[in-house]
């Protein structure tokens, strides 16, 4: 069974990655397909993506999901909160029953680059400038790792990931905290991130009370 990594948070929050080297058939054991997905790649992605709830909190009612127009999927009665990601034959999902999560897992490839000046602000790629360029390639990658955990931690769209996510300067290693600010409607919220750096991924997650909006 290839759970990748899986680290108790606290009592009520826990996370994990999983290693995809299964056929559908072991996945669809446990968990139904919930919608339609023609790609083979993508529907072991969904899958596992929703095998790892029931495996963090083995009550986890995944036939509950529902999506919202934002495309975040989500339990009605917030039984759990909850946040998916997957990258290749990586799926990494993050639950807690009383904080407000986000995840994000990202393969770390040179295609990151081409899109930099989309998702960050100016102070940002000046940061990344100042790193040698073999640093800058996986800092890159946590930066976007990063804003996709955020964004998800959100949840409701319409987001700037240059402008109203904005990350602060770190000293990248293989794993630490990322200190970054949530900025809209005229409100600025301090968020701290965990990150990982592991063989050919970046993870990145963060937790906050549930009540924070």
């Amino acid at each position: 069974m290839p759970l990748f990594y899986q680290q108790d948070i606290n009592e009520t929050t826990r996370l994990g990655v999983w290693k995809i080297e299964e056929p559908e058939s072991f996945f669809l054991q446990a968990v139904p397909l919930q919608r339609n997905i023609t790609h083979p790649i993508s529907r072991l992605q969904h899958l596992a993506g929703r095998f790892l709830l029931p495996t963090l909190f083995p009550d986890f009612p995944h036939e509950e999901i529902e999506i919202a127009d934002t495309r975040k999927p989500f339990l009605p009665d917030e039984m759990y909160h909850f946040s998916i990601s997957h990258c290749g034959y990586y799926a990494a999902a993050i639950v807690s029953s009383n904080r407000r999560v986000g995840i994000d897992v990202e393969l770390i490839s040179p295609r990151v680059d081409k899109v930099k000046h989309k998702f960050l602000n100016a102070s940002e790629l000046g940061f990344v400038n100042t790193k040698n360029p073999d640093q800058q390639l996986a800092l890159l990658t946590t930066l976007w790792s990063a804003k996709e955990a955020m964004y998800k931690w959100w949840g409701r769209g319409e987001l700037s990931f240059s402008e109203c996510l904005r990350t602060l300067p770190f000293t990248m290693k293989e794993s630490g905290l990322i200190n970054a600010l949530f900025c809209k409607d005229n409100r600025e919220i301090p968020l701290q991130l965990d990150y990982q750096i592991r063989k050919d991924i970046s993870l990145v997650w963060l937790q906050t009370d549930a009540g924070i909006f």
